[in-house]
């Protein structure tokens, strides 16, 4: 079955027909930009290393003590240094994530920032600042090299499907960005940047592990000449996994072309992604005591097929003024079957995305400091189609929103940041069982976003942010609510937070305390009404609730060849409105906690030690909090690391005390289900670089 077309809205008949609001916004950027470049005109000259981005994004090199800052991408949108931006961010970078002898993406992420991972057996889902595990993925924006990868249903991003070869860095924003980035920034950001084609070489690794796992990782680049480079990686997993009847088949191709001089920077780039998993299903609270490795009464089976292009293209005007423009067409075809007591039941799953991204970026100096502004439009049409012999829905969403953002230095020491962003969004729907006879759905939104951001001396910074944050039902969340639910409303929400940064010669911490809190949160309530009458629950605006949170980022280079660190996170999170009002939301930890220890025994040959704590928890769905908790865990893991010229050899302990966990469980009314995660597993690992 061919991918169904999306039928297409020409963008200013978008902008023409969309309210008020939305033009004016339009309107305050090109008035804002206007204003900024004739400024500009009369503005001192300022030398400052401008450098491009891979992924089509300004970089700038800040005056500061070289053992204070380092040069990062603000998750794709405009370049910054993490001292000198209002937010919570925390960047891994290539070193400590071969330090650690992580083998996925999901090793590396477990723990930082206070990431929460929820996994059904079929993917990781990472949740931040207090989400459940059927939430995660629609209020956590994941990027690639700024590129969202986050679905236009609930399916959550395949995030594993990016082998570690191709990682360069992790940047995570902790908190609300609906300025910056809109539709589901709501509990941070996470963005993964791959590695560019800087210089000729490349790297091949082989990886063999515990379950039949083994892995097949390279990656090349070439320099074609000054301007021209290529870049090639590619990955093939197999494996039987920790459960009976969960094997994976998973291969992933990433090409990108890139030119680039003083002035222009241009990409293009394609990637095709397929895996192939067996489900093991869910487990009853017996079958999971008895044996969590067993499959349950219901297995199924997926194949995923993902192609991706991408091509960007970036024109420093002058000194101060740059223009950029991304464009990205990805498309899904997902087959999946699940086998029920009465017989198989096959879903087929077809989904593309459109996005343009055009944007104006500016850095011109004043006496206080430097003015960052960002002003552009993101668009978005997207297309989805289900067909099954118990479903047949299609759903065309379009989105346009216009966001500006603007960073201005008050004093040498103390800078404000503000911005806004407005968004419309378009459902055309069918559904068989909650709209047979179609439906036309608007609605819109806004953020706004206020800062202050302080550094008395270039070791400490002080800030204060105050955001709101929006997110618009996915394509199935709006087709599947309760009878005389008509859509659902934007999900909205207020964040405000303050912090303390401290980078000394040896020691650096992290401080940020904050409260989130949201008004019709989109969730699936299995209490609620279905449209069918027939499978219990049903997609709902739940009633408001809040988040108080608390985080500690500590690192100390205790001595030349040893590192300590330790990363602490608390969330209160409960409902203050309805029913539920006082109980705590269901699948969020309070306390959650990370400590890692790295010594390189000799020049060669480095050790590493961490033990991840995630707290105790109610069940997913259980608002009410009539279940008991499950019980908190601690996952130890070692890795051993040895390098010789041009090699490196790896021996990773994942879950070293063979701690029994649930990655995943849902309450339903005395017959909770379970998936289990996986208990000691080890790999091996051997890399050559040429």
């Amino acid at each position: 079955m061919g991918i169904q077309v999306i039928k297409k809205t020409p963008l200013l008949s978008v902008i023409k027909n969309s309210p008020k609001t939305f033009q004016l916004t339009l309107l305050s950027s090109l008035l804002s930009s206007t204003l900024f470049s004739t400024a500009a005109v009369s503005a001192p000259n300022v030398e400052e290393d401008k450098m491009q981005d891979k992924a089509g994004k300004q970089s700038v090199s800040y005056p500061t003590d070289p053992n204070i800052d380092d040069v990062i991408t603000v998750i794709g949108r405009n370049i910054n240094t993490p001292l000198n931006i209002a937010a919570n961010v925390n960047v891994i970078d290539s070193t400590d994530i071969a330090l650690s002898g992580a083998t996925t993406l999901t090793d590396v992420l477990r723990g930082q920032s206070g990431i929460q991972i929820t996994d059904s057996n079929s993917g990781p889902v990472f949740s931040m600042r207090g989400f459940s595990g059927s939430q995660a993925s629609n209020n956590t924006l994941i990027l690639m090299d700024g590129r969202r990868l986050n679905n236009i249903d609930i399916a959550a991003p395949s995030v594993d499907a990016i082998p570690l070869n191709l990682v360069e860095r992790v940047e995570i924003l902790s908190g609300s960005a609906g300025v910056l980035y809109g539709d589901q920034a709501v509990g941070g950001v996470i963005n993964i940047i791959t590695r560019s084609p800087e210089d000729t070489g490349g790297q091949v690794q082989l990886l063999g592990g515990t379950h039949d796992t083994v892995e097949g990782r390279a990656n090349v680049s070439v320099n074609i000449n000054d301007d021209w480079s290529v870049y090639l990686a590619g990955s093939q997993n197999n494996s039987d996994n920790y459960r009976k009847h969960n094997s994976n088949n998973t291969g992933s191709i990433l090409g990108r072309l890139q030119y680039q001089t003083a002035v222009d920077d241009f990409f293009v780039e394609t990637s095709y992604y397929d895996n192939e998993q067996d489900l093991p299903g869910s487990l009853s609270a017996e079958q999971y005591q008895t044996d969590p490795r067993q499959a349950g009464s219901v297995i199924g089976w997926q194949h995923e097929m993902t192609n991706a292009s991408r091509s960007g293209y970036r024109h420093q005007l002058n000194d101060i003024w740059a223009l950029s423009a991304d464009a990205t067409y990805t498309d899904s075809l997902i087959n999946s079957s699940y086998t029920f007591s009465t017989g198989p039941s096959v879903l087929q799953t077809e989904r593309s995305l459109l996005e343009l991204q055009p944007k104006v970026t500016a850095s011109f100096p004043t006496d206080a400091g430097v003015i960052n502004l960002i002003s552009g439009v993101d668009y978005h049409l997207g297309d989805a189609k289900y067909t099954a012999s118990y479903m047949n829905r299609t759903d065309d969403q379009n989105m346009i929103s216009a966001y500006s953002q603007v960073t201005v230095p008050l004093t040498s020491s103390l800078s404000l940041v503000t911005g806004g962003r407005y968004a419309y969004v378009e459902d055309e729907l069918t559904d068989m069982t909650a709209f047979p006879e179609g439906a036309d759905l608007d609605n819109d939104a806004t953020a706004f976003e206020l800062g202050l951001n302080y550094r008395p001396t270039n070791a400490h910074r002080l800030y204060v942010r105050v955001e709101t944050n929006y997110r618009f039902a996915k394509v199935d969340e709006q087709a599947y609510t309760s009878p005389g639910v008509y859509g659902l409303k934007p999900q909205t929400g207020e964040s405000y937070e303050a912090g303390w940064d401290w980078v000394g010669v040896k020691q650096t911490l992290r401080v940020n305390v904050y409260r989130l809190d949201l008004e019709n949160e989109i969730l699936y309530d299995s209490s609620a009404e279905s449209p069918s009458g027939g499978y219990y629950g049903a997609n709902i605006n739940a009633d408001p609730n809040r988040r108080y949170g608390a985080s500690l980022d500590w690192d100390w280079q205790v001595l030349s060849a040893w590192q300590v660190g330790l990363d602490y996170n608390y969330i209160d999170a409960e409902f203050t409105h309805g029913e539920n009002k006082g109980k705590a939301l269901p699948w969020v930890a309070k306390h959650t906690a990370r400590a890692f220890t790295s010594v390189d025994v000799t020049d060669d040959l480095q050790a590493f030690v961490e033990a991840v704590y995630h707290g105790r928890q109610y069940l997913q769905g259980d608002f009410a909090n009539a279940g008991p908790k499950l019980d908190g865990y601690t996952l130890t893991n070692i890795a051993l690391n040895y390098t010789l010229n041009d090699w490196l050899g790896s021996i990773r302990v994942d879950n070293v005390f063979n701690q029994k966990y649930a990655s995943s469980g849902i309450y339903q009314y005395g017959a909770d289900t379970y998936y289990t995660g996986s208990e000691r597993q080890l790999t091996m690992s051997i890399g050559y670089s040429f």
